[in-house]
């Protein structure tokens, strides 16, 4: 117990410092913006959806059934919403659990000594997990990996008390119900195993390490001898039966999980996994094979660490003659010959061949399965305490002694934990979403730290001098010291996104820069901001999200037009991003040009449902163009047509989309078509959907007062007002309520406090200045108009009505000067016309000179 306390203290101290780090790169998706963590979704949606929160049988999820995760995702956020620290405080302590494990496990194949230790030290310190503890998202990892130890310790003690090589059941005096208890822990084995698939997919894999260890290590069997096991004439029925109860779960079990993502593999992006988008076979086959050594190497130095690998970070192997194929024949051929070793080393005699059991320290060693072993690992001979691990050879009434696993098994199940967990990452089957990913080694280094713990410890006794072992214990000791530096280094890494962003820099320039870039944006940094996304196009000019993400930050700087040169482009790069349509159109119709802003919206709203990267995202975008077309087409007078629309946009918007405006607008125009139930039903909707939507509260407010409900129209409007005291737009509809009413001192303090809040809006002014007017405040409304006017010198209504006040305040030469100027940016409005023509009279019967460039008649 000293080594897994010991161990797991490390684990934890070294990531300690991460509880108070940020929610970073991809918890924004899993956590942030993921539905299915609300407290008003329903928990069983886990079941139905991915990782990300997008149903698995759509064709733009990723297929990462992991209900077990989202479940304590869920937990997290119900216990204290998106604070980070309790996300990360769950992720170090499943760490600190997976490390206890692990060198239990270790403490079982290596002995309760030095090598044990070291295996759990090494597991506890690797760099390589950084990102698996320290990124939230990583916890997948960390769970599968927690259950995957459970279910083969649970293995284990299976393997211990199972019966006899006979294939008849055998209850001892001493032990009671062995056998029953036996498979109480396989079914527990494979419980577990569930359990660490539905946290993440490779946790499947331990029924095939469980298969490995049975054979392997608890059997002592070599290659030749397992063969004979599974195919001989004569069976070993009890192993038989476990490795049948193994194999049969994992087959029932990948079905099923085949079945329930939609019975078809998941698609990803090109940027995400280059080779599996190379049209050439040698390449393909060429960068697949380099990426297991690439992700060996990770283990072996993880010098070189980022938080993301994808597009370029991992040049495609083009040709033989690329340098990298040696590491790739240097990785296999160091594999193979290091499992041949094992699979071919010292053999074990089997009952039915030898007559005489092998004699150790007086008493007959047997692995309680028919199987007679020598002790070739030295372990007794060297001091080191022998253990217990497979149980009684069901021939004796006295427990016989036995001993740790030979060397050569170790080596291959090493070889085993560090392969199998990784499969489902090689491409092999099936094309993942990434070409490294370092969280995806979490499991696959407890093969690596078995394995370096075992060749140290053989190096240890092969060397005979004092000095060559204390080297050897000095390196052991460098390494862990190292390891553990490296990886409080890598913590501060991940303590926040712009940290995280900077650090990968070196690997992933083109992501790390456009990330960064986000980031910057988010902090009002808006030149250093344009200037990482900048430097992104400049890796890789092509990447849609930035080029959108560009446009975005120069659209928000009012520099429209480069925002829609980059809108464009991002299109070009990619034509589903709806989210590109949706500004393009934004800024068309803001510049004027309608129709094209019409096509646009209409482009987006009809692009397919299918293969997307962020389909909540995407849906959420064709829900606001449609927003926006209909709006554009309300404002046009074509109400039928905008509810149209409006129709298709509440049919598309996801799960996540805010309907409030859209509902609010719906219910505007069926007001314009004089169908007040209709529209009173829709605003209605809009307040149920955000009761603090203030737009609805007024226009709400507008109908109640139009069908004779004045007392309750006037709580709406009041309401407005006390959800933003601050916003003159709420003082200004609530002064023209008033003054229907004919309460004109009230209406004009609504308009003169409407006007001071929002001074630099000119339909708030303006409005105001008519109120004022029509509450005969005349020099009040004069104030307002020039104000109005000066907001819009070009606009001739504001001129116009300016004349107008003017005109009533006696002031008759400004009055006529502004009537011209009115008349010069509208010569054909009949109203400035005629209210020039009176003015002229007036001033021709007081002996005024007036000017007349117009050719108007006076």
């Amino acid at each position: 117990m000293i080594t897994e306390l010991l161990c797991t203290a490390v684990a934890v101290l070294l990531y300690v410092n991460t509880l108070d780090a940020d929610l970073c790169y991809d918890d924004s998706r899993a956590i942030k913006t993921n539905q299915d963590l609300l407290p008003q979704t329903p928990w069983t949606n886990i079941l139905y959806d991915d990782f990300w929160g997008t149903l698995l049988t759509h064709s733009g999820s990723h297929k990462s059934f992991r209900p077990l995760c989202t479940l304590s995702f869920r937990l997290n956020y119900t216990l204290h919403g998106l604070r980070p620290w309790g996300y990360h405080l769950l992720n170090v302590v499943l760490h600190g659990l997976v490390t206890a494990l692990f060198s239990a496990l270790s403490r079982s194949l290596l002995g309760s000594g030095l090598w044990s230790l070291l295996a759990g030290l090494l597991f506890a310190s690797h760099p390589v997990h950084t990102e698996a503890v320290a990124g939230v998202v990583g916890r997948a990892d960390v769970g599968a990996a927690f259950f995957f130890l459970l279910s083969l310790l649970c293995y284990v003690r299976h393997c211990e008390l199972r019966r006899n090589p006979h294939g008849s059941f055998q209850i001892r005096r001493h032990t009671g119900g062995s056998n029953t208890w036996c498979w109480v822990w396989m079914l527990a084995s494979l419980w577990c195993a569930v359990a660490s698939m539905l946290w993440k997919e490779q946790g499947v894999t331990v029924l095939a390490m469980s298969a490995m260890y049975d054979l392997f290590v608890f059997q002592r069997l070599r290659l030749r001898q397992a063969l004979l096991l599974l195919i001989g004439k004569r069976k070993n029925l009890s192993v038989l039966l476990s490795l049948v109860v193994l194999a049969s779960s994992g087959v029932i079990l990948l079905s099923a999980r085949f079945y329930w993502m939609g019975s078809r593999p998941p698609n990803f992006s090109n940027s995400d996994n280059p080779a599996a988008d190379s049209p050439h076979f040698l390449t393909r086959t060429l960068t697949f094979l380099y990426l297991p050594a690439a992700n060996a190497w990770l283990l072996l130095c993880p010098d070189k660490l980022s938080f993301d690998w994808s597009m370029d970070a991992v040049p495609l192997v083009r040709s033989l003659a690329d340098w990298r194929n040696l590491h790739t024949v240097a990785f296999y051929v160091g594999f193979i010959v290091l499992a041949f070793s094992a699979l071919r080393g010292p053999t074990v005699k089997s009952r039915e061949t030898s007559e005489k059991p092998h004699i150790a320290n007086g008493k007959t060693i047997t692995n309680g399965n028919g199987y007679h072993a020598t002790d070739s690992n030295h372990n007794t001979e060297h001091g080191f305490p022998t253990t217990t691990l497979n149980g009684s050879t069901g021939l004796h009434h006295s427990p016989p002694q036995t001993f740790l696993p030979q060397t050569e098994s170790l080596v291959l199940f090493s070889l085993g934990a560090l392969s199998l967990p990784f499969i489902p990452a090689t491409n092999l089957f099936f094309y993942v979403g990434f070409v490294i990913a370092e969280r995806v080694l979490y499991i696959p280094s407890i093969g690596f730290c078995l394995l370096v713990a075992t060749g140290a410890r053989t190096l240890y006794f092969r060397l005979n001098s004092r000095c060559s072992k204390a080297a050897v214990l000095s390196l052991c000791v460098g390494l862990v010291l190292l390891n553990g530096l490296r990886t409080v280094q890598r913590n501060r890494d991940w303590s926040n996104e712009e940290s995280l962003y900077k650090s990968g820099i070196n690997v992933n320039p083109a992501k790390a820069w456009g990330n960064l870039g986000n980031v910057l944006k988010n902090q009002g940094k808006m030149a250093e901001a344009e200037k990482a996304y900048r430097n992104a196009l400049h890796y890789r000019g092509n990447m849609a999200d930035m080029l959108y993400n560009l446009g975005l930050l120069l659209q928000e700087n009012e520099r429209y037009s480069e925002a829609l040169h980059y809108y464009k482009l991002a299109i070009g790069s990619r034509p589903t991003l709806a989210s590109a349509y949706l500004n393009t159109g934004i800024i068309l119709m803001n510049r004027g040009n309608l129709e094209e802003a019409k096509s646009t919206f209409l482009t987006c709203a009809d692009i397919p449902d299918e293969n997307l990267k962020d389909p909540h995202a995407h849906k959420s975008s064709v829900t606001s163009c449609l927003y926006n077309l209909g709006k554009l087409l309300h404002e046009q007078g074509q109400q039928e047509e905008a509810l149209s629309v409006y129709r298709a946009a509440v049919q598309k918007m996801p799960k996540q989309f805010a309907p409030h405006s859209l509902f609010n607008m719906m219910g505007e125009a069926y007001m314009r078509m004089n169908k007040l139930e209709e529209a009173a039903h829709w605003y209605r909707e809009s307040l149920r959907a955000k009761p603090d939507h203030i737009p609805a509260h007024l226009t709400y407010g507008k109908l109640l007062s139009i069908t004779g409900q004045k007392t309750e129209a006037e709580r709406y409007y009041v309401r407005a007002i006390q959800l933003d005291p601050m916003k003159g737009n709420c003082y200004m509809h609530y002064g023209q309520f008033l003054l229907e009413q004919s309460r004109h001192s009230e209406a004009a303090e609504m308009a003169v406090k409407a006007a001071e809040l929002d001074s630099s809006e000119f339909d708030v002014v303006f409005s105001a200045a008519h109120m004022l007017r029509q509450a005969n405040q005349n020099e009040a409304a004069q104030q307002q108009y020039e104000h109005a006017a000066s907001l819009r010198p070009d606009y001739p209504a504001a001129l116009m009505n300016l004349g107008a006040i003017l005109h009533l305040n006696g002031k008759l030469p400004e009055a006529e000067a502004n009537y011209l100027r009115a008349l010069q940016l509208k010569p054909d409005d009949v109203i400035t016309q005629s209210n020039l023509r009176k003015l002229w009279n007036i001033m021709e019967r007081q002996g005024l000179r007036t000017k007349d460039g117009l050719g108007m008649q006076k």
